[in-house]
């Protein structure tokens, strides 16, 4: 298994857009990411801070992403 690459919330965003999520709300800096197929999770945006490796391993979880697919996604 590949190492997490250090990611912020925007690009994990991005990734996840480009992954087919769309943003279905958002409440304070955290936000509620859907796919058309049901998987939902949640992105923390920090001004620039780094997600934590536990984090992107529950997000990935979420989405049923490979760290694989992240980095093809990045």
């Amino acid at each position: 298994m590949s190492s997490l690459p250090a990611v912020t919330g925007q690009e994990l965003v991005a990734a996840l857009r480009r992954a087919g999520f769309e943003e279905v709300r958002q409440r304070g800096s955290h936000h509620v990411l859907r796919h058309p197929d049901g998987r939902t999770t949640v992105v923390p945006l920090h001004a620039g801070d780094t997600v934590g490796p536990g984090l992107v391993r529950k997000i990935l979880r979420d989405t049923k992403l490979s760290v694989d697919e992240l980095r093809r996604l990045l």
